[in-house]
C-alpha cells in the first residue's frame, strides 16, 4: 500500500533529533574502519566515502539580496550562496580525501534571483543578434566546485528548452532526468543516471549509480515551453525501471537525486496521475535504493528514514535548506563480502554555511558577473509618488497589489478579440513576497523585481461567475477560520492548509469579503461585479499567470478553462515598462479597494 502522506512537522521533527544525533557525532566523518590486523599486502575489508549534496540553489551564487541590494539576512541568521557551499565542500574533501567524497545537486539552478534573469533574458546564454552568449554563472561555479551530477528541477525549464539545453552543454557534468522523456518516443530526453567510482587501492572500485528524478509538474507549470516536446512520468515508475538496471551494470551503491519532496502530497490535486513530492514513496517502494537527496519543497530535513516495504531495507534520506544555506553530508560505510561492496551503515546530516567564509576562488571567478547584475538592478526606471508597501497584502487589500492587477489587465485587454474584449475583465494575483517594498521617489528595476520574484508570463482566461466564485472560495482556505467575537491575530491568521503566500490569490475587478469566521468553503460573500451580483452563468476574462493557469496549485477549473490570451512576456518585466512608459508610477491610477475581511460581515481591518 502506498505510504499516507506525512506531516511535514514530523520530518522537521524528526530529522532534528536525528540530526542532532548525527552532529553530536561530529561534522567530519571519522577515518575509515579498515581491519587493523591485516598485513601490509592485503586488500582492505572496510572502506568510506561521502556523498555531499545541495538543492534549491536557485542562482544564489553570493550571500547576496539583489532585491534589497544588500546582504542576505533572514531572522533566523542564515546565509546563501555557493561560494560558502564551496568552502565546506573544500573542507570535507580535505578531511576524507578527494577521491572519498562526490558532490551532487537536487535541482532547480538556472532561476530564482537577479542574476539567473540577467543571463537568461537580459545577456542570454543561448546569445543574441548572432553573437555567442556568456557562460552562466551557475555553470563556472558548480564546474569549479566539481560536482559530479544535478538532477533536473521544474524550474531549469522556465526560460524554455533552448536555455537548458545550452546550460546542460556548459556544465562539466550531467543533468540527471530519467522521468524527463521525449513526447514522441518516450525516451528519455536527458542522461537517466551516471556511474561514478571509488577507488580502493588494492581491492575493487566502489561503484556508485546516481539516479537524477525531477518533477512531474512541469508538465502543467511550464506547458508553453514542454508541451509536445517533453512528457513526465511518476517517480516511482521510472526508479522502477532503472534501479535494477543500475544493480544489473554491477553497482554497490544506488544513490538517487530528486526533485521531488518527501510528504506524498501534490499541490496541483488531481490534474496529474503522478504524486509532485514522491521521494519518500520511491524509498518505500523501490528496492535497491541505499540514499536519496531531495529537493523542491525548500524544506530542511537533516536525516529521514522510510524503510523499504519489500526488502525491509532502511534509505537514509536529506533534504538540505534552499539557496545554498545548507549542505547534506551522505557518510557511507562498506565491506567487501566475497569480492563485492555492501553497505553496512548510511548516515546523514546538514552543514550550514553560515559558519564559513565564501571560497575565494568561486569569489575571482564570479564577482564581474555579480557586479554586473547589481549594476543592472539599480538601473532607475521612473518614479513612485507614494511608499508602497506588500507587508499587510495577505489580509488587506493594498495598492501595491493593485499595481500587478492593473498591469496584468492592461496588458490582457490589448490583445483580446473584439468578442472577448466586450466581457467583463477582472485579474487574479498572489502577495509573492511580504517584504516587497517600493518606495517614495526613485524606483529601479529591483524595486519592482522584488515585488515579483518570479518569471511568470501572462494568460487571458475564461471562468463562468460560478467558477470564479469556486476560485475565490479555493483561495479563500489560506485563512484559518476566527470565529465571531475572537480577535483577529495576522501572525496566526494565514497559511492554514499548508497554503503558502504564492498560492493565495487576490482578485481585482470585481468586490467581495472573505468571512474568516466561515468554514471553508462558505467565505466569499457579496461577491459583485459593476455593483450587481455577479451571475453563475455570467462569463469573465481572467487575467492570471502561466503557473496558475496551468494548474499551478490545484485551483479549480482554470487550467480547464478556454485560452483568451495568452503571451511570452514576463509580468515583471510588463511591470518594469509600465513604470519606464509612464515614468511615474501613482496609486492614484489603480488603486481601489474591493475586496476585504469580514466575521459574520463585520469587517476586520
Amino acid at each position: 500500500m502506498p505510504l499516507p502522506p506525512l506531516n511535514r512537522r514530523e520530518f522537521v521533527k524528526k530529522s532534528a533529533v536525528t540530526g542532532a544525533a548525527v552532529a553530536a557525532a561530529g561534522t567530519v566523518a571519522a577515518a575509515p574502519a579498515q581491519a587493523a590486523d591485516r598485513g601490509p599486502h592485503k586488500p582492505p575489508r572496510t572502506w568510506s566515502f561521502s556523498i555531499l549534496g545541495t538543492t534549491d540553489l536557485h542562482s544564489h551564487v553570493f550571500d547576496w539580496d539583489y532585491y534589497t541590494d544588500a546582504a542576505y539576512k533572514d531572522a533566523k541568521g542564515n546565509s546563501v550562496g555557493v561560494a560558502r557551499v564551496a568552502t565546506l565542500v573544500e573542507q570535507q574533501r580535505a578531511a576524507k580525501g578527494e577521491d572519498r567524497v562526490l558532490l551532487v545537486d537536487a535541482g532547480d539552478i538556472i532561476q530564482g534571483t537577479s542574476l539567473a534573469y540577467y543571463y537568461a533574458r537580459v545577456d542570454p546564454i543561448v546569445g543574441a543578434d548572432g553573437k555567442r552568449g556568456p557562460v552562466h554563472p551557475m555553470a563556472i561555479a558548480m564546474n569549479a566546485m566539481r560536482y559530479d551530477a544535478a538532477a533536473l528541477g521544474n524550474h531549469e525549464f522556465n526560460y524554455g528548452i533552448e536555455t537548458l539545453r545550452r546550460f546542460e552543454r556548459q556544465c562539466h557534468f550531467p543533468l540527471l532526468g530519467a522521468n524527463a522523456l521525449d513526447a514522441k518516443t518516450l525516451r528519455p530526453a536527458f542522461r537517466p543516471y551516471t556511474v561514478k567510482r571509488i577507488r580502493v587501492p588494492g581491492a575493487p572500485d566502489i561503484k556508485v549509480g546516481i539516479l537524477g528524478l525531477t518533477n512531474p509538474g512541469i508538465a502543467l507549470w511550464d506547458k508553453d515551453n514542454v508541451a509536445g516536446k517533453m512528457a513526465f512520468t511518476g517517480l516511482v515508475e521510472q526508479a522502477r525501471k532503472y534501479v535494477p538496471r543500475m544493480r544489473a551494470l554491477g553497482c554497490d551503491v544506488v544513490f538517487l537525486t530528486d526533485h521531488s519532496g518527501l510528504d506524498g502530497s501534490s499541490s496541483y490535486g488531481s490534474e496529474l496521475p503522478y504524486v509532485e513530492n514522491a521521494s519518500n514513496l520511491v524509498a518505500q517502494q523501490v528496492p535497491g535504493i541505499d540514499a536519496i537527496l531531495v529537493g523542491h519543497t525548500h524544506t530542511e530535513v537533516s536525516s529521514y528514514t522510510v524503510t523499504n516495504t519489500e526488502t525491509g531495507k532502511d534509505v537514509v534520506l536529506s533534504e538540505p535548506y534552499c539557496y545554498g544555506m545548507r549542505l547534506t553530508v551522505f557518510d557511507f560505510e562498506l565491506e567487501l563480502v566475497r569480492g563485492q561492496w555492501k553497505v553496512t551503515s548510511t548516515k546523514a546530516q546538514t552543514l550550514n554555511t553560515n559558519a564559513v567564509e565564501e571560497d575565494a576562488e568561486i569569489t575571482r571567478l564570479l564577482k564581474a558577473d555579480h557586479d554586473l547584475v547589481v549594476k543592472y538592478v539599480n538601473t532607475p526606471v521612473g518614479t513612485c509618488t507614494a511608499d508602497l508597501s506588500a507587508a499587510e497584502a495577505c489580509w488587506k487589500d493594498v495598492p501595491v497589489m493593485d499595481f500587478i492587477h492593473q498591469v496584468q489587465m492592461a496588458a490582457v485587454a490589448t490583445g483580446l478579440s473584439t468578442a472577448d474584449a466586450a466581457l467583463p475583465l477582472i485579474s487574479v494575483a498572489a502577495p509573492f513576497s511580504r517584504t516587497a517594498d517600493i518606495p517614495r521617489g526613485d524606483v529601479t528595476i529591483r524595486d519592482v523585481a522584488g515585488l515579483y520574484i518570479y518569471d511568470n508570463t501572462l494568460y487571458g482566461k475564461k471562468l463562468t461567475g460560478a467558477q470564479l466564485k469556486d476560485y475565490l472560495e479555493y483561495a479563500a482556505k489560506y485563512y484559518h477560520q476566527v470565529p465571531s467575537g475572537t480577535a483577529v491575530d495576522t501572525a496566526t491568521l494565514t497559511n492554514a492548509n499548508s497554503f503558502w503566500d504564492y498560492m493565495y490569490d487576490t482578485a481585482a475587478g470585481v468586490s467581495y469579503e472573505i468571512d474568516i469566521a466561515q468554514p471553508e468553503g462558505s467565505r466569499i460573500k457579496n461577491l459583485s461585479y459593476g455593483g450587481a451580483p455577479v451571475a453563475d452563468g455570467q462569463v469573465f476574462v481572467v487575467a492570471v499567470n502561466n503557473y496558475r493557469a496551468n494548474g499551478g496549485s490545484g485551483y479549480p477549473h482554470i487550467a480547464a478553462a478556454d485560452i483568451a490570451y495568452s503571451s511570452t512576456d514576463e509580468i515583471r518585466q510588463l511591470m518594469i515598462d509600465y513604470v519606464t512608459s509612464k515614468g511615474t508610477l501613482d496609486p492614484a491610477d489603480f488603486a481601489v479597494a474591493n475586496w476585504r475581511l469580514t466575521q459574520d460581515g463585520t469587517p476586520v481591518f
